[in-house]
């Protein structure tokens, strides 16, 4: 489950870990809080079209609870296929979303969003 993935496709897909649907089987429902983005990455910036037909890129963690282990990253879109090496590391090592919240994000990156993914999780408890 833990093997990093990545399509090579436009946009890229990325993705390590348990899917949302494969971590409910697992867990159950209770036990299993996911978090999502959609943005326009900025690399798009400059394109002068309407914000909402830019290309989006997706992302969304799989946590277990209580402390909210990181079980899955799933990403599409721009940058998505370099970002994933590193936290598929930080994955297989047992990561929390609250770690992922401690760190410093990297601006402007794609990457920066699993740093700073609304709602922050557990880290200032």
């Amino acid at each position: 489950n833990d093997v990093p993935t990545v399509v090579f496709s436009h946009p890229p897909i990325a993705t390590v870990g348990l899917t949302e649907a494969q971590a409910i089987a697992q867990y159950g429902k209770e036990a299993i809080k996911s978090y999502t983005s959609s943005f326009a990455n900025l690399w798009y910036g400059p394109w002068q079209i309407n914000q909402d037909d830019k290309p989006k890129t997706n992302m969304k963690i799989v946590t277990l609870l209580p402390q909210e282990k990181l079980l899955g990253i799933h990403m599409i879109g721009m940058g998505c296929d370099e970002a994933l090496q590193g936290f598929a590391v930080a994955l297989k090592m047992g990561a929390t979303k609250a770690d992922l919240d401690s760190c410093m994000a990297i601006h402007p990156t794609a990457s920066e969003e699993l740093v700073t993914m609304a709602p922050w999780g557990l880290s200032g408890r």
